[in-house]
């Protein structure tokens, strides 16, 4: 999936028992993607607009931001910056097997991921038992993943 080479990855800081979270604060998927030559972008939250977003340039260029997330602090490189990404990888609660995704309520990505470039995969990382058989509720405006990404089982592409 991160393969050292191409596009920019947007990605996430995992943080309250989300995949990917660590008791040490430590960030091992952002720190691997870049150890792997990736330009990693993580998202900036604007009030009610589409995410923008910043370079990640190691734990030193993160500061507090909004909900306790945390944020880069870098130059902020715009909404569109998701377009000309090869990946976007989304927290999600759950996710069913068309791709739809249970977020937690506040729209960012719903209102970010229809800025995305039309080759650029969408992955959700969920618990191992987040990927769920009955159908989520969906919105027109949802923007299915093509994947689903869990610490167990890795990747499962979808629709399965």
């Amino acid at each position: 999936m991160l393969d050292g080479t191409g596009d920019p990855v947007c990605l996430f800081v995992a943080v309250r028992g989300e995949p990917g979270a660590t008791p040490d604060g430590a960030l091992p998927v952002l720190d691997a993607a870049r150890a792997l030559g990736r330009r990693v972008l993580l998202p900036v939250t604007v009030g009610g607009a589409p995410l923008d977003w910043a370079a990640y340039e190691g734990p030193g260029s993160l500061g507090p931001g909004p909900h306790g997330l945390l944020e880069p602090t870098g130059p902020r490189l715009g909404p569109s910056a998701v377009a000309d990404a090869g990946l976007i990888v989304v927290p999600a609660l759950a996710v069913d097997h068309r791709g739809v995704r249970l977020g937690r309520g506040g729209g960012h990505y719903d209102r970010t991921l229809p800025l995305a470039g039309a080759a650029t995969r969408l992955v959700a990382l969920v618990g191992d038992d987040e990927l769920v058989e009955g159908p989520l509720p969906a919105e027109p405006h949802d923007v299915a993943v093509h994947a689903v990404w869990r610490p167990r089982a890795g990747v499962t592409p979808l629709p399965l």
